[in-house]
């Protein structure tokens, strides 16, 4: 009898332990087919509304009706075509079968109130679009600008223009959009989890699961790839580099951007609003230094707000480093160094506060670099490192004279964004308040411009303009650095850093 049950225990066991096995591989079979990834980004997001901030193009959450390819050319996308009916009126057809996250169809009459909602919330793209009247009809819809603007397409690819649901709760949290990606949860400065959208209408996403994480720190997103806590960690300090390059299991990808690093100047202060200060201050800026030692080789010297791929960048060689011309400079301006080497005019000492952040990790060291070489000429630069820089220089107007910062000039291939929302008295981005009368009437020209060589030549008499008048210092063009981990597959950064998270992104 105990033989009997002896053997009824240990088939038992057999049969559990096999069941045991049978369900490892099933676990594994599962975890290999729920493909997750996650990306850490550098910029926390306090909102994902795609119509005031940038995570929801880049996380893979919603669309804009155009986009533009790797040539900078405009693309379909959501809409299938559009055409110009007259120089203020704009015909978009959009594709078929397109659904929101929710699965309710996406139609002329749904792109409509996205777009009134997105002129409502943000200020800045409703300047910068000024459309007048919106109609829609089926598939259709038709934008009547409230001027000729001959760009107003490629306006169309920022990514504040994405079409997303607005007859829901939460928009903040949870948008609803067209994307290969929806948001399951989000956490305010924190994280994204994201999961594929079933029947996305470009064909289903080939990965299950991703996670977009901000950290602030470049040296600590960099460690998270080398952890294996990240599979892609963008914005990557140069001096972080190294251990990356040295793994097999991981590769560095850095392309150049169309994006510029510059010194922005307020002129709402008192010694800067002097040229020969301003121009002092670009001529203690050894850019081909910065360049090599603080963007270790991954920057081109900038001789101009655009890139001198571009046809209408800056024809002049970069300004070059010129202590002794600046301080000629200054002292043509009234200043003197007093008793303890500090420069002084009318009993008060040139003291400036440098804005800087940290989401660049490269801009804090150009501040620190400008402040030791403005110290030797007796200028004392006092540097405030701020979280959200846009934010400060809005909020905090009288309290900076210049910035380190960072912008894409040409995200659309034309030199137009930059100089309306940068140099013009309202634009959204001139938060220095510059003011230069002759640029104001060619970007008025330019606006109503539609001939691509009469667009460069004024461009490139913008350019010329600027340069003469240093409102900006332009510094170096850098690249964008992304830490990648070998399995992502089907997927490099691209210059316009818009398109993070794809449909066709993929893991081993």
């Amino acid at each position: 009898m105990k033989k009997t049950i002896y053997k009824i225990t240990a088939i038992i066991l057999f049969i559990f332990l096999i069941g045991c096995e049978d369900a490892n591989d099933l676990s594994e079979d599962i975890d290999q087919e729920n493909k997750s990834l996650t990306l850490l980004f550098s910029f926390p997001s306090s909102t994902i509304d795609p119509h005031q901030d940038w995570m929801g193009v880049r996380a893979g959450i919603a669309e804009t009706l155009v986009k533009i390819d790797q040539d900078l050319s405009i693309q379909p996308w959501l809409a299938e075509n559009w055409e110009q009916e007259d120089e203020q009126t704009w015909r978009f057809t959009l594709r078929e079968g397109l659904t929101f996250h929710d699965d309710t169809p996406v139609d002329g009459n749904a792109v409509k109130a996205s777009f009134e909602r997105l002129l409502e919330v943000n200020d800045a793209m409703a300047n910068n679009l000024k459309i007048e009247s919106i109609e829609a009809d089926g598939r259709d819809i038709l934008f009547v600008t409230s001027e000729s603007y001959p760009t107003f397409v490629s306006e169309l690819v920022h990514t504040n223009t994405s079409i997303i649901k607005v007859d829901t709760e939460n928009i903040n949290e949870q948008p609803i959009g067209t994307g290969p990606f929806q948001v399951v949860d989000f956490t305010t400065e924190s994280k994204i989890e994201l999961e594929r959208y079933e029947d996305y209408w470009d064909g289903v996403a080939l990965i299950d699961k991703v996670t977009v994480q901000f950290n602030s720190d470049g040296n600590v997103r960099g460690l998270a790839l080398q952890s294996g806590e990240a599979d892609i960690a963008y914005h990557l300090p140069p001096e972080t580099l190294a251990p990356i390059e040295q793994r097999d299991d991981l590769r560095v990808e850095s392309v150049s951007s169309l994006r510029v690093h510059f010194l922005l100047y307020n002129m709402k202060s008192s010694p800067l609003q002097d040229q020969n200060v301003r121009q002092a201050l670009d001529l203690l800026i050894d850019r081909q230094i910065i360049a090599d030692e603080i963007m270790a080789g991954h920057a081109t010297v900038a001789n101009g707000p655009f890139h001198p791929d571009f046809s209408f960048s800056n024809d002049g060689a970069p300004e070059s480093y010129d202590p002794e011309q600046a301080e000629s400079l200054l002292k043509q301006a009234g200043y003197q160094k007093n008793a303890d080497g500090q420069l002084e005019k009318d009993n008060e000492v040139l003291q400036l506060t440098l804005a800087t952040y940290q989401g660049r990790p490269e801009l804090p060291q150009m501040a620190q670099y400008l402040q030791a070489e403005a110290s030797k000429l007796g200028i004392e630069i006092n540097i405030v490192t701020v979280e959200n820089v846009d934010a400060y220089l809005w909020e905090q107007q009288t309290e900076w004279d210049l910035v380190t910062y960072s912008m894409l000039s040409a995200p659309r291939g034309d030199g137009g964004y930059f100089l309306n929302v940068a140099f013009s008295p309202d634009g959204s981005l001139n938060p220095g308040d510059i003011y230069i009368e002759d640029v104001n009437a060619l970007i008025t020209q330019l606006n109503q411009t539609s001939t691509i060589e009469e667009r460069i030549q004024l461009q490139k008499q913008m350019v010329d303009i600027i340069q003469e008048e240093v409102p900006q210092s332009y510094i170096v063009y850098p690249h964008i650095i992304v830490g990648v981990n070998n399995r992502v597959k089907n997927w490099t950064p691209g210059s316009e850093e818009y398109y993070l998270i794809t449909n066709e992104l993929d893991l081993e």
